[in-house]
């Protein structure tokens, strides 16, 4: 026996009129279908020939609270109307399916009488859709957004990698989950900030920055891709550099720069980085002893240190930032003692 009332979820970031089996056979045996007129969906059952009644409700983001007293709305138009199972297209996703549930078994809904359906649902990845909308919101209708540019964001690319960082030695995954999506922010900002340009003028959007990475990563695992057989990381890494190699020469080079090991080096990381960087560099190409220069200096001498980091396979970076968090501590310690 069919459901008198049956609560079709769905995603607003899936195509309008892209419903499960399901949900489109719910519709087509409905006598009634509620809906609101901002639903997503809306729109697309009347294209389809399905009546439709509007009723006032927010298209979506209900508090889980508001579940059962708007399911108690509709409940009590499905008694007061004809008889016939009713749907209503409710103003929350398809991933609020369990809090639905359990908001509707507390208002004594759940059962035979009122029954939810998940008539579409994102895949992975598709609420980075809500990313690009709500950046698109903000460079329109905010003016300190509006205000920026590639250049006045320029800081933040460095510092909140590294904020990102600092929630990972911690050990702290809630806010390194945070930091991540300020993170992300960045790219997606950069992004908007050049749609505004023509293309010819070097404009560009986000889809085209998703384009490029996935053509990079294919390209750069053949093994993964194409069916070269590799045996150990160590061949993945070798035939990541060949790669890289070949990249550099179809770009093309100056007559007086031939390609080099170096080459694509970022030399606006940190100074440790940068070195671990270089030597690891030198060594693939054959440089003898890229740590052992002559003494001239602290910086030689760092060198070397970088250099024996890499012998015992350590990061020289990650060693040092180590040190330095447990000297904070140290001083820490100290001045609580000495207060």
């Amino acid at each position: 026996m069919a459901a008198a009332l049956t609560i079709l979820l769905t995603s607003a970031r899936v195509a309008p009129g892209l419903l499960s089996w399901r949900a489109w056979a719910a519709l087509r045996a409905a006598s009634r279908v509620l809906v609101s007129a901002e639903h997503p969906q809306a729109a697309a059952l009347a294209e389809a020939g399905v009546a439709v009644e509007l009723v006032a409700a927010p298209a979506y983001s209900v508090e889980p609270g508001e579940y059962a007293r708007l399911a108690r709305c509709r409940a009590g138009a499905v008694r007061a109307g004809p008889s016939g199972p009713v749907v209503w297209l409710a103003p929350a996703s398809a991933d609020a399916a369990p809090e639905l549930l359990g908001a509707l078994a507390g208002a004594g809904l759940a059962g035979p009488e009122v029954q939810v359906l998940c008539g579409s649902s994102d895949l992975p990845g598709a609420h980075l859709l809500d990313v690009v909308g709500v950046m698109d919101t903000l460079r329109t209708s905010c003016p300190w957004d509006r205000r920026q540019t590639h250049a006045s964001l320029a800081p933040n690319l460095l510092a909140e990698p590294y904020e990102a960082l600092e929630a990972l030695e911690n050990g702290d995954d809630r806010a390194l989950r945070e930091e991540l999506g300020d993170v992300l922010l960045q790219v997606v900002f950069h992004a908007r900030i050049a749609a505004e340009r023509a293309r010819e003028d070097g404009g560009y959007h986000i889809d085209d920055i998703a384009d490029t990475l996935v053509a990079k990563l294919v390209r750069r695992h053949p093994h993964v891709f194409a069916g070269l057989a590799v045996s150990s990381a160590e061949d993945v890494t070798r035939n990541w550099d060949e790669i890289k190699k070949a990249e550099r020469a179809a770009a093309g080079t100056a007559a007086d720069a031939p390609p080099s090991a170096v080459d694509g080096v970022v030399f606006g990381q940190p100074a440790l980085s940068l070195a671990a960087q270089l030597l690891r560099r030198a060594a693939r190409a054959g440089f003898p002893d890229g740590g052992q220069a002559a003494p001239d200096g602290i910086g030689e001498e760092l060198l070397r240190l970088v250099a024996r980091a890499a012998e015992a396979g350590l990061d020289p970076e990650t060693e040092l930032r180590a040190v330095a968090r447990a000297l904070a501590a140290r001083v820490r310690d100290w001045e609580l003692k000495h207060a």
